[in-house]
């Protein structure tokens, strides 16, 4: 298998990126493209995989700023974002990483890749931890307006990802609202939740804000506005308890330490928030999967280190290995036959 990653995305472009990626190809057993500036790469590239067989180098003179609007990618087409996705739209790479600018990266997969048949708009798969294990929140910020139509398609690409990639047999589906009730939330939620009740999803109805982190669903639907303000959201409350915990446990250890001569049942608990920590960690998932394109390209964040963007690969690998896009595509078809049946 072979991953096309965008080596000048990223406001650590490209040390982290190209340190990331080479070992991703050692964990991962996938050979890697990196892309972008050849000289600025072979500095970057760690010793032991100078001479890997299993790292290619396509060079290219232009990169996409991350504060550079998305129209950027009709314009420079030989930047590393837009050429990482020529390189899967030609068959030579059979995913694509960018941890750059979000909506060139967006822009570039929808254009360069095209849509499934049968899909009006892809959408960006969140992972958030949750008392289930993981639950998958689409749209993260793709599309900001929606129709119920384009949200029941976001409920089914999602239920999709979580049973093939995540080994949910019956993904539950929940549609976030302001209330559980079916009558609660805007015309958009209502509107939607009749055609997910009737879509054959296994979809328990409206979920709140505080069930991105219950465990209550295993996909939690939103049109792009709602999903990315809930994401930013719940990022900003990650950043505070990571913080908080690392002034508690690294800034003054001797706070613990009295701690657990005070309550020796407080030694108990630091494994507990070991493991709090890293399930917040973004690093730990990577990025987030842009669900819809004729292909497999997983967006990370900007500000993504080495261990992020290893990461980011292994999801990349994992959504090419379950045929993610087939699922889709066979769903897509699937939906369309049940719907001319019901109109006959």
């Amino acid at each position: 298998m072979i991953v096309a990653v965008d080596a000048m995305g990223g406001d650590h472009a490209p040390a982290e990126i190209v340190k990331g990626a080479a070992k991703a190809s050692r964990l991962h057993d996938v050979d890697i493209i990196l892309v972008g500036c050849e000289d600025a790469i072979r500095h970057c590239l760690p010793a032991e995989f100078a001479k890997s067989s299993r790292i290619q180098i396509r060079n290219t003179t232009e990169t996409i700023g991350m504060d550079e609007h998305a129209a950027a990618v009709r314009t420079k087409k030989d930047a590393s974002v837009v050429v990482a996705a020529c390189l899967a739209k030609e068959g030579k790479a059979d995913a694509v990483v960018s941890v750059g600018n979000t909506a060139a990266a967006m822009a570039v997969a929808t254009l360069g890749l095209g849509r499934i048949k049968g899909i009006d708009r892809p959408a960006l798969a969140a992972l958030m931890p949750s008392g289930s294990g993981v639950t998958v929140l689409l749209d993260a910020g793709a599309v900001v307006d929606c129709t119920p139509n384009i949200l029941l398609q976001f409920g089914v690409m999602g239920s999709i990802y979580a049973q093939k990639v995540l080994g949910e047999e019956n993904p539950r589906v929940g549609l976030l609202s302001i209330g559980e009730e079916k009558c609660k939330g805007n015309e958009l939620t209502r509107a939607t939740y009749d055609l997910l009740e009737s879509s054959g999803l296994n979809f328990i109805g409206n979920v709140e804000g505080h069930d991105l982190f219950s465990g209550e669903a295993d996909v939690i639907v939103a049109d792009g506005f709602v999903g990315n303000v809930a994401l930013k959201a719940a990022e900003g409350v990650v950043e505070f308890v990571k913080s908080s915990f690392k002034g508690t446990v690294s800034s003054d250890p001797l706070a613990w330490l009295g701690m657990a001569l005070l309550t020796p049942g407080a030694m108990l608990m630091l494994p507990s928030m070991m493991r709090l920590k890293k399930s917040l960690d973004y690093r730990e998932h990577g990025g987030a999967p842009l669900l819809g394109i004729d292909g497999i390209f997983v967006i990370g964040h900007g500000r993504s280190n080495a261990k992020a963007v290893t990461s980011a690969v292994r999801a990349a690998k994992e959504a090419v290995d379950r045929e993610v896009v087939s699922a889709i595509r066979d769903a897509v078809v699937e939906s369309t036959q049940m719907c001319a049946a019901a109109g006959d």
